[in-house]
């Protein structure tokens, strides 16, 4: 019953800055996690950068000082924000997730992936 719509990729020169949003809808009691994960031809999907509700956050290793996630305070929408972008970081971005329905049901979302790609 929870959707979300990713929005925000493209192309950009290596050293450039993107910014991923995702937004939410449904019926939503809630929000347990959410967090960025990318997805590379070949590789398997790794996470990027996690959130709780307490607005602690989580990183992985290869874009710590480079990646910020965030939300904003009714937690409808996400964003991860992306400086210094490498070659490597060329991916499917996806966004995810976790929590509770209206009906009470444990729910686990993905957006539907958008494609960033480092390039000269």
């Amino acid at each position: 019953q929870v959707q979300l719509v990713e929005s925000g990729g493209g192309l950009v020169q290596p050293g450039g800055s993107l910014t991923l949003s995702c937004a939410a809808s449904g019926s939503i009691f809630i929000i347990n996690g959410l967090a960025w994960y990318r997805q590379a031809p070949g590789k398997q999907r790794e996470l990027v950068a996690g959130i709780t509700n307490s607005g602690n956050t989580n990183y992985g290793d290869s874009v710590k000082g480079r990646f910020t996630i965030s939300r904003d305070n009714a937690m409808n929408t996400m964003y991860l924000q992306m400086n210094s972008l490498k070659l490597e970081d060329t991916a499917v971005y996806y966004c995810s997730m976790k929590g509770i329905g209206l009906d009470r049901k444990i729910f686990d979302s993905w957006g539907q992936g958008t494609q960033v790609t480092v390039s000269s």
